[in-house]
């Protein structure tokens, strides 16, 4: 039998066809699309010829070896037929669109591929009630984004409570957690009390800041999520509830794991799916649309249009942002306060955003010597980047001199101090 074209399409790549084994076929022209331009009723009936043209005689002396070739095109025609053919680009360039309109809507504003990533991870995780542990450092959203995987769950429709357990004094966090009888304490109310696990019943429960959870609280967390019941405080009857876990914190936990300040059987309950959210710093390409999302928003909020010169811009994309997207929200809200005129320029940043390009934002206020104008200078910048640093070896690295030369020059400053000058 003559061997064909192969019978592909931009839908169906022709290593698909290739990598089947059975005759190629020629190119359909037809209305009928299936797997690409291949018409199942005609694939169905090549196969059928191919496989009774190798039929196997009773007396062959290969007669396993060649039950198993006949039986290979059928398997593998099989999983040709049950394969989806490559989606369009159409189609992933709508569904981009819809990511980025769900994200939006959420509140969060990204376009840097580890992100996107995380994203979509978190919408598959949506889908199923595991429980799931956000880690990163504060100011990231790990907030936003424990909202989206409850939005996003099939729990939507239910509460979404939310407890910070760093922010709760230690001897009520248990009542409010759990709630409390009537009478069960001095000064508790005679009706008692629903905790935030009855609150959630139906929906999520989002612990922010796990870590903070004191030690005595631990064991009880882990039963409440393992068996998903709990006791009031104060009570005596287990109560059920129908809850979905997230946690979240920014600390290290298998280091407090390690130290002693951390359940390990707790942490692995809470561990189920690991989620880390990375600092803005690794995702600069956020910065400018964050910028102008937060721009947009006290544009409307203060009824004032402002924009940012393009040097100041300069400066907000090479500072490193330790308190990340809440940092940078604030000092967005701060500069439509506080700037005087509709633009915002160098000058109206505040001097802690990167000490290694303020040498084109100096103010000049007055007139005094040259050197003494130069010293103090040099003694903010020092200061500055030991402030942002924590070390001279990295302060000086920003600066770009040597540590020798931060260590001479802190001596100095010290000697200075002492004299009185």
């Amino acid at each position: 039998m003559s061997r064909l074209a192969p019978a592909v399409s931009k839908n169906f790549p022709a290593r698909k066809a290739l990598a089947l084994n059975f005759p190629l076929l020629p190119v359909v022209n037809s209305k009928k699309q299936l797997l690409g331009v291949v018409i199942r009723e005609d694939l169905e009936r090549v196969l059928r010829q191919q496989t009774s043209q190798r039929e196997v005689q009773p007396d062959a002396a290969g007669k396993a070896e060649n039950q198993s070739d006949a039986a290979a095109p059928t398997n593998k025609a099989a999983d040709f037929l049950a394969a989806e053919p490559d989606k369009p680009s159409e189609d992933a360039d709508e569904q981009a669109r819809e990511r980025t309109l769900l994200l939006r809507r959420a509140g969060l504003i990204t376009y840097s591929q580890k992100m996107m990533g995380l994203i979509d991870l978190i919408l598959r995780v949506s889908r199923v009630d595991s429980t799931v542990l956000i880690s990163g450092e504060s100011g990231v959203g790990k907030e936003l984004l424990a909202k989206l995987i409850h939005d996003q769950s099939s729990r939507s429709l239910g509460p979404f409570v939310k407890i910070n357990c760093g922010a709760i004094p230690e001897n009520l966090l248990e009542s409010e957690l759990f709630g409390y009888e009537g009478g069960a304490f001095t000064g508790a109310s005679r009706q008692g009390k629903l905790g935030m696990f009855e609150l959630a019943h139906g929906g999520t429960l989002f612990l922010d800041e796990i870590g903070e959870l004191p030690l005595g609280l631990q064991v009880k967390l882990l039963r409440a999520i393992q068996e998903q019941e709990f006791v009031r405080v104060g009570g005596v009857k287990a109560k059920k509830v129908d809850v979905r876990f997230i946690a979240a914190t920014n600390r290290e936990l298998e280091k407090m794991v390690e130290s002693g300040k951390f359940r390990e059987d707790l942490y692995f309950r809470l561990n189920v799916i690991p989620l880390l959210v990375p600092p803005l710093r690794e995702r600069k390409e956020d910065i400018l649309p964050l910028i102008h999302h937060f721009q947009a928003k006290f544009t409307q909020k203060f009824k004032v249009s402002k924009t940012f010169a393009p040097e100041a811009l300069r400066l907000f994309l090479n500072y490193p942002w330790p308190g990340n997207v809440r940092e940078l929200e604030n000092i967005v809200e701060r500069l439509f306060v506080v700037s005087p005129g509709e633009i915002i320029y160098c000058r109206h940043v505040p001097e802690k955003l990167l000490p290694g390009v303020q040498r084109q934002c100096v103010k000049v206020t007055g007139v005094m010597p040259l050197k003494e104008a130069v010293d103090e200078l040099q003694r903010l910048l020092i200061e500055e980047a030991l402030a942002m640093y924590g070390n001279t070896y990295k302060a000086a690295e920003a600066l770009g001199v040597e540590q020798s030369t931060i260590t001479r020059k802190l001596a100095k400053l010290k000697e200075k101090r002492k004299s009185g000058h």
